[in-house]
Parts: C-alpha cells; structure tokens; sequence
C-alpha cells in the first residue's frame, strides 16, 4: 500500500494555509471524495476516510483491498470546525460512509448533510434518528439553498438513472454555485442522455467526475471511462475538470493515462490531483 501525496498533520497544516489566506482551494480525499475550501469555509463532497468497506469484505470473493493509505482521519477535519456543507451523491458506503459523516457532523454543528430525498430513510438508519435535523434533501431537477451554497439536483446513472416508487431518484450528482464558483461533482455516473444537456444550462467552473470506466467482471456498478470524461467534459464546457474515483481499491481502478490524452486531444483543460493533493485555483 502506497502513501498519500501528503497526510495527516501535512495535510492539514496544508488545508489551514489557505484557509487562513482567504483562498480557493480542492483537495482530493481519495475515490469520490474531494474537499473545496473558500473564504474561510469549507464543502466537502462524498468523502470516505474510513476502512469500513476492507473490514467489510475482507473475507469474501470481493476484497476491498487498499492501493492508498487514508489521506486524514475524519475528526481531524472535523476538528478545523469549517465545514458547513456536506453531501452523499447516494448509498453505497464510500459515498455514504457513517464512520466518516459522524465525526464531521459532530465537529461542525453547523454542517448540514445534503443526499438524495430517496436516501433518507436509509441515512437515518446509518446515522441515528437525531441526525433527522441536519438532512437536507434533494431530487434531480431541484434546488436547495444551504447556507451560501445553491445546490442543484442532477440525475445520475449508476448504472441507469433509478428511482423510487415515489419518482424520486437514488443517484445523484449536484452543481453547487458558491461564492462565484460553480461545481459539478457527477457521484457515480455513465454517461445519459439526459446528462450533458442538463448540465449546459450552467457554467462549469471545475468538473469533478468519476474515471474508472464500467467492467463488468468487476461485479459492482461501473462509471464512467477517463476518455469518457475528458468528453463529458468538454462537451458541457467546463473550466477545469479533475478525475476522481480510481487509486484507492485494487479491483475496482482505472489508470488516469488515458483521461489525460483525451483532455489533450480536446484540448480540455485538466488537474490531475494525487490523493491528499491540493489546488489553489484563487
């Protein structure tokens, strides 16, 4: 198992830096994970900083065997106390993983946690009933507002776009608009039809999208290819985009070679963050 880019104590004593700076600043967290810090806050979006998935399937024909070390433990970036937004693209665990979200909920009382409406009952179920109150909920094609954040709904297929008996869907990516910045951050997602249009509405500023491509030996639901998201990219002109969800489990990978092509083909603009990796984009 490989180290982080940076961890720990480095990474946070890096994250303080441009928080006391007044910056803009994303780290990578490893896989969907990725903290964004502005003005003095902080949005962090899907984070796993856990072994809960490895403890999970260590004894079954689907080990979740680590490439890369965890970049920082959840209540050290708990404890810089800025988080005020926090979401789970949907319910599988390094999306949605409760040794993580605790921690970050109980450090920051004023960090809310934004998922699919049709996660709730099962995030309570995880998270205990008295998390009710710091649930924000969403749908494809809504808006919350929460705190400075507007946060937009946008449907996700993981592998098709699914929803409940009540219409609502399970999948998630969202467009955030922060303080002049506006995010996309995919969840798990294939490419839809539905996807680049309703994307193009916005401007996206940095794209943040999934690049471990779909296997089906894999066994679980697929994403995205890096060739894929170097045009999903382009093809809805964001800014900047920064491939995630690969490094960190030996059987479900991709190598960032071909996203990196691809994004020179188009001449797509890209970052390439390692896990722990910050980027000052002020």
């Amino acid at each position: 198992m490989k180290a982080p880019w940076q961890r720990d104590e480095a990474f946070i004593t890096d994250v303080k830096r441009v928080l006391e700076a007044g910056s803009k600043g994303v780290w990578w967290l490893g896989q969907s994970g990725f903290l964004i810090v502005q003005n003095g806050r902080a949005l962090v979006l899907d984070p796993y900083l856990s072994d809960s998935l490895t403890r999970k399937y260590a004894n079954t024909d689907k080990p979740h065997v680590r490439i890369t070390e965890r970049v920082v433990e959840p209540a050290a970036l708990g404890a810089l106390g800025v988080v005020d937004v926090i979401t789970s693209s949907h319910q599988h665990t390094d999306h949605f993983d409760a040794e993580t979200l605790l921690p970050l909920l109980a450090l920051n009382p004023q960090a809310r946690l934004v998922l699919p409406v049709a996660n709730r009952d099962d995030a309570l179920k995880c998270l205990g009933a008295s998390a009710a109150s710091r649930l924000v909920e969403l749908d494809a094609g809504k808006s919350v507002q929460v705190a400075d954040l507007e946060i937009h709904g946008i449907a996700s297929a993981h592998p098709t776009i699914e929803r409940d008996a009540s219409g609502r869907c399970g999948f998630l990516g969202c467009v955030i608009r922060w303080g002049g910045l506006t995010l996309y951050h995919s969840g798990d997602t294939l490419w839809h039809e539905a996807l680049a249009p309703s994307l193009r509405r916005f401007t996206i500023d940095v794209a943040l999208l999934p690049i471990n491509g779909d296997r089906p030996e894999r066994r679980v639901a697929g994403n995205l290819d890096g060739r894929q998201a170097a045009q999903l990219a382009h093809a809805i002109g964001a800014r900047c985009v920064i491939p995630g969800h690969f490094d960190l489990f030996e059987f479900n990978t991709a190598s960032p070679d071909e996203f990196v092509a691809e994004c020179r083909r188009l001449g797509q603009p890209y970052r390439l963050l390692r896990n722990g990796e910050g980027w000052n984009f002020s």
